[in-house]
């Protein structure tokens, strides 16, 4: 925990291990997002990590663009801490529920080989359908346990989702419970941190510390803009959340195909952002 915490040991991760998600901020891609390669992909994600996250106790990345080139290419100061995400973009549904995918190839053991000091593994949750005797916590268990044998911190995240056929008003009733049982049940399959969606309250987020029972959990950006994540965090760490874990939120308006512009963006934009967030966490 203290590899991915502030001096005064709260949770606080950049996340930059999205693929599609990171294209489309990059706006200014002549041919659009996709016309932007895997090398360019790459390229970003180092300058994140170069302006941004080596300000910051840890970063998460992916296995697929950013890994293993910015350890072998020493980007990765020696003071920020690297989370691994083991998930594969997008997810696979099963009679209408949804189960995410691993990177092909990734194990606890692969995450221990790419340098990684702490693994992340992302589950989608519908508590109120999946028991602990369901797929997604067979899964949360085992990798639990894998991560156990190799030495290994497993960040488990949760999201919960909208059921095809749900209205938006009957979820959006739901959606606080469902955080909070999420959390629960994760940790019955033996999670030992958590990473989750801001669940709508301060009640909210005070059902999620006692669903969890103890073990530490950090709000996710979801892609909001900023100001409204500082209110979230502020209220979730007035509740019992151990920290943040921010992506978007942070570099969403400052990445650009252009290194120049990267650094220009991510150093007066995103950079003093995070110095930000860092004071909430902290409750400075």
């Amino acid at each position: 925990m203290s590899a991915i915490s502030t001096p005064g040991g709260r949770m606080l991760i950049v996340a930059a291990d999205q693929r599609n998600g990171m294209k489309a901020a990059m706006k200014d891609a002549p041919g659009g997002p996709d016309s932007i390669s895997t090398a360019e992909l790459a390229e970003a994600k180092a300058d994140l990590l170069r302006y941004l996250a080596n300000n910051a106790p840890a970063i998460l990345l992916d296995p697929e663009v950013a890994l293993p080139a910015v350890v072998d290419d020493g980007v990765l100061a020696r003071n920020t801490s690297l989370v691994v995400g083991m998930d594969a973009s997008g997810y696979e549904t099963v009679d209408g529920l949804r189960y995410a995918r691993y990177v092909p190839g990734m194990t606890a053991r692969r995450v221990r080989e790419l340098g990684g000091d702490v693994a992340k593994m992302l589950w989608h949750t519908r508590p109120d359908l999946q028991g602990s005797d369901s797929r997604v916590a067979e899964e949360m268990r085992e990798l639990v346990a894998a991560c156990a044998d190799e030495g290994l911190l497993l960040i488990v995240e949760l999201l919960t989702y909208q059921l095809k056929g749900e209205s938006e008003e009957e979820y959006a009733a739901k959606f606080g419970q469902l955080v909070a049982d999420g959390a629960k049940l994760a940790v019955e399959c033996g999670a030992k941190v958590l990473k989750l969606q801001y669940p709508g309250s301060a009640e909210g987020c005070q059902a999620v510390t006692a669903a969890a029972n103890g073990v530490p959990w950090a709000v996710l950006s979801a892609g909001v803009d900023h100001e409204t994540f500082l209110g979230q965090v502020a209220t979730a760490m007035a509740n019992g959340a151990s920290g943040a874990m921010a992506g978007r939120s942070l570099w969403k308006d400052s990445l650009s195909v252009s290194h120049d512009l990267r650094k220009d963006y991510l150093t007066k934009r995103a950079l003093p952002r995070l110095h930000e967030l860092a004071e909430v966490v902290d409750g400075a």
